[in-house]
């Protein structure tokens, strides 16, 4: 964490410093790099200090720190560019950035011990990573997880095309919908924590797909046969996001739960999987060049569909799944 988050200040430094939109655009990915280093971190060291069910709360948690932060982020970004400079955009990451160093060096507890027989060659990792990738538990949670949050990225990269160009909202109109539609993500991971009193994750994850699946059919459906203005469709996206914001802890809690030593490369892979799924959505919706509502709804269903397939398919192959922190049974990662 402390490595990714000294890079992290390094690129930032270079990003105010840039005099070309490409050496920008190259710093912006050095960032990334060292922003993913802490992301990794902290996903990891929640599986380390919690068992699976506390897991999930801890995750929902974050989920309101992802959900409030795109919310806020365009809006102070905007406001530092327009009155003090482009510049000072990356001057106020900077300060976050050594807030957030100076916080984790002085008040966040080690929860992992430095392991001298990790390889930090090229073959042993990528041989590390095919073992966890091994693992049905990990896989079942990690893919049908990582498709369900890719309906996020549709929503992102959809919904300027469905309220701006389709509906003709206006800029502050649409940003007022985007803010209404992120309570319902952020919204459901909380509800998460209470739900957890009551029933399982793997209950919650399964619950929160079908949900998923029947809101994006309903939404298909619905849109090849325009039955829906700007009001149902506010509400249909309202649901869709509210099951993506619910699966998304439980799955991640139930897809690092086997992995003790692991749980860094774990959480590391989980990472990447999930952005490399959404990463695929956003650009499907880009190559449909929808100029209607229906394609980009057939992409909401068609994630929802393949992740409740692979959930459904993937569990029949767990023998043992676990669900508490395996120390507390006596259970090892592999």
């Amino acid at each position: 964490m402390y490595v990714g988050l000294s890079i992290y200040l390094l690129a930032t430094i270079a990003c105010a410093s840039s005099n070309s939109i490409e050496s920008l655009i190259a710093f912006r990915f050095v960032q990334a790099i060292g922003g993913c280093a802490a992301s990794v971190a902290s996903v990891a060291m929640v599986r380390d200090l919690f068992s699976a069910k506390e897991s999930a709360k801890v995750f929902s948690l974050l989920m309101l720190i992802l959900g409030v932060s795109p919310l806020l982020a365009p809006t102070a970004g905007g406001y530092f560019a327009a009155t003090l400079g482009w510049q000072s955009i990356f001057v106020a990451l900077g300060i976050i950035g050594i807030l957030l160093l100076i916080v984790s060096a002085l008040r966040l507890p080690e929860s992992h011990q430095p392991d001298p027989s990790q390889s930090l060659l090229p073959g042993p990792i990528i041989k590390n990573y095919l073992a966890i990738l091994k693992y049905p538990q990990f896989y079942t949670y990690t893919f049908a997880g990582a498709v369900a949050f890719s309906g996020l990225f549709v929503y992102v990269a959809g919904s300027p095309i469905i309220f701006m160009e389709i509906f003709k909202v206006s800029e502050q109109v649409y940003g007022t919908i985007f803010a209404m539609l992120a309570v319902g993500f952020v919204g459901s991971s909380q509800l998460n924590i209470f739900l957890l009193r009551r029933f399982s994750n793997e209950q919650i994850f399964f619950a929160s797909l079908a949900g998923l699946t029947v809101t994006g059919l309903t939404f298909f459906i619905g849109a090849m046969n325009n039955w829906y203005g700007i009001g149902g469709t506010i509400t249909i996206l309202f649901f869709f996001l509210s099951f993506v914001g619910l699966s998304n802890p439980n799955g991640a809690a139930l897809a690092l739960a086997p992995f003790g030593k692991d749980a860094g490369k774990a959480s590391a892979l989980l990472g990447a999987l999930q952005m490399g799924a959404g990463a695929l959505a956003s650009v499907a919706v880009g190559v449909s060049g929808a100029q209607q509502i229906f394609p980009i709804a057939g992409i909401f269903a068609g994630s929802a569909v393949l992740a409740l397939s692979i959930l459904l398919l993937g569990r029949r192959r767990i023998v043992n799944k676990i669900d508490i922190d395996p120390s507390e049974v006596g259970l090892v990662s592999h």
